[in-house]
């Protein structure tokens, strides 16, 4: 009587971890065809110009966010070429989606999320240009302008908020956000997109 109690125990258990492992199978599953973004947002590293920037955005875009994906294009900054790739492995594609959903409380601004950036690169210059205004900040530029709410480009915290205030007599121009991103032996891609701010 006691043994056939050990086998109905130990039957048991072994039932338990095989239903509660094949559970954390399908869970990790799941994950690997979510994509590689919520990995990348638990790790978030620091801005800085030797590091990319991470890709802490949700998976699905909410209302007045843009997710079509312009194509990236490589520039050789010491040929000074502008030829786009005809088609680049998936690790040196750029992804970034702009959400222009209204805040009254923070103004005349847009967000950004740097979805995916290509291996060995970092952000390193952000500009707008619409009619005579261009404005162009530096990965330097905007941690400054994270901390002190200036116009322009800005990274605030430990890079989880990025976005672009502007003033009043931007609002409703049509123009061009480009995001620059460099390696270490200074090879440029750049991310472009035309927008109307709201």
């Amino acid at each position: 009587m006691m043994n056939r109690k050990k086998w109905m125990y130990a039957a048991a258990i072994a039932a338990l971890l095989m239903t509660s492992a094949c559970g954390e199978k399908t869970n990790t599953d799941a994950q690997a065809s979510a994509g590689a973004s919520s990995t990348a947002a638990q790790t978030t590293p620091l801005p800085s110009a030797s590091a990319s920037l991470p890709a802490s955005a949700p998976a699905s875009p909410s209302a007045g966010e843009s997710t079509d994906a312009p194509a990236s294009s490589p520039v050789s900054s010491a040929a000074g070429s502008g030829a786009a790739a005809s088609e680049e492995p998936a690790d040196q594609k750029i992804l970034i989606v702009i959400d222009q959903t209204e805040k009254p409380i923070e103004g005349n601004s847009f967000d950004f999320v740097v979805k995916q950036v290509p291996t060995g690169y970092a952000l390193s210059e952000m500009s707008w240009t619409s009619g005579d205004t261009k404005i162009v900040n530096t990965l330097a530029d905007a941690i400054a302008h994270g901390g002190n709410g200036e116009d322009g480009f800005y990274i605030s915290g430990d890079g989880q908020f990025m976005g672009f205030f502007y003033p009043d007599e931007l609002k409703g121009q049509e123009g061009e956000v480009s995001f620059s991103f460099k390696d270490d032996q200074g090879n440029e891609k750049s991310w472009t997109k035309k927008i109307k701010l709201k």
